[in-house]
């Protein structure tokens, strides 16, 4: 899930009804296995156990703490990494704070420090932001937009007042078999909505390419233009989640219908090497692989109170493909805390589950029950002896009408991501 600017007297009401779309658990979609053959290895995988990871979480708090510069990072939602070359890693966030952060202004009525301007303002706010980790995974820089005085998003705003959130990104050769290689971003496009789309209406997905080592930008490129889609719950965004598999890369999307808390989850596949050629992609349509985006079916479809979340993830475990999201809802912010698995053998399906839920720890907050959780991602990269790192975010959703900045924006608490490590088990052990 991730949020634009609004004003003070509807971010509350707009944040609780974008993500209750976004609550989750996956509905099975009977789909033939083609493309991807099914492995004679892969068996089903369920969350076996998890534990928190303090360590990176420590290490965004801190690098979020330091009051050294101004303009950069001291809270963010979204929570995508890539692995670069040289063993750095590169964060994608989508709406971030930009400034400083301040001891609590009330200590005895709010422990923690609190993002605030130098006057005491609300801290800027912008819809991107990258932050480069070094070899050790401590954050070492920002990179944003504009200038020194005036940050802007990493990734510019799109023309017509819309706005792009970066989700998944992976390091891929320029040209198929290239020596020279970039960093491919999946974007999403969000134009100006109201009512329903408050957080934007679909507009299709783009995709950056940024050069190496220098993380120059270098091009944003549509690839998926829902702008001709009539109705807006009907455009699929995708890049919530890419998983690459061979000569090919596998690219999730999802829906967002206003109408119910469930999306569907539909299917791309692109080769490597062109992630950023129009031409190049596939879109799963039931039973082939074919290139207009308009017939793509749902792998995984949503359908009253089941099916995905627009911010869930997925990984390959021994031959078998995991997807992990929000679990069911139980209403409003209450069900915003379960995380939940689900199985295939193919990327387009059929999915198994829910297999094993897991509910990581909240900060307490002012109000502890209105403090929800959301976006699971995995980091694959950083998988150890431990088990496989998976991100979360939180945020805060008051009752409807009232004004969230004093939490939202100034807690450093919240908007900020935190880390367990899962480990997943054969289904039935």
């Amino acid at each position: 899930m991730h949020r634009p600017p609004i004003t003070r007297t509807t971010l509350a009401a707009a944040l609780l009804a974008l993500l209750t779309l976004t609550v989750t658990a996956a509905l099975l979609v009977p789909t033939p296995h083609h493309g991807t053959a099914a492995r004679p290895t892969c068996t089903g995988r369920t969350l076996a156990s998890w534990s928190v990871d303090p360590g990176p979480t420590r290490a965004f708090a801190h690098y979020g703490d330091d009051g050294a510069r101004t303009d950069d990072w001291t809270g963010g939602d979204g929570t995508h990494s890539v692995r670069l070359p040289d063993g750095r890693t590169l964060w994608l966030f989508s709406d971030t704070f930009l400034d400083r952060v301040h001891p609590p202004p009330n200590p005895q009525g709010a422990p923690h420090h609190w993002r605030t301007t130098e006057n005491g303002g609300t801290p800027f706010l912008r819809h991107n932001s990258l932050v480069v980790t070094d070899r050790s995974g401590t954050p070492e820089r920002t990179l944003t937009g504009g200038g020194a005085t005036a940050p802007g998003p990493f990734f510019p705003d799109a023309p017509g007042g819309g706005w792009r959130w970066p989700v998944h990104a992976t390091v891929e050769p320029r040209t198929p078999g290239a020596a020279e290689q970039v960093v491919r971003v999946l974007l999403w496009n969000r134009a100006p909505g109201t009512g329903p789309w408050i957080f934007g209406a679909p507009h299709g997905t783009e995709v950056a390419t940024l050069s190496l080592p220098d993380l120059h930008l270098e091009s944003i490129t549509p690839v998926v233009d829902q702008s001709t889609v009539t109705d807006p719950a009907r455009r699929v965004l995708y890049g919530t989640s890419l998983v690459r598999d061979g000569d090919r890369s596998y690219v999730f999307g999802g829906d967002d219908p206003p109408s119910t808390p469930a999306d569907s989850g539909y299917l791309a596949r692109v080769p490597t090497g062109r992630l950023g050629d129009r031409a190049a992609w596939r879109f799963w349509d039931g039973a082939h692989w074919q290139p207009d985006a308009g017939r793509a079916v749902p792998v995984l479809r949503g359908a009253g109170r089941r099916g995905v979340g627009s911010a869930f993830t997925v990984v390959r475990d021994h031959g078998t493909w995991v997807l992990f999201t929000m679990d069911t809802p139980a209403g409003g912010a209450a069900g915003l805390r379960t995380i939940t698995g689900y199985w295939s053998c193919s990327p387009q399906g059929p999915w198994h589950g829910p297999v094993g839920r897991l509910t990581p720890p909240r900060p307490a907050g002012p109000d502890p029950h209105h403090v929800a959780v959301y976006n699971p991602q995995a980091h694959p990269e950083f998988t150890t002896a431990a088990g496989l790192l998976l991100s979360y975010d939180v945020n805060w959703l008051g009752p409807p009408g009232t004004a969230p900045d004093p939490v939202v924006n100034g807690d450093v608490e919240l908007y900020r991501p935190r880390f367990l490590r899962v480990r997943l088990a054969p289904v039935g052990r």
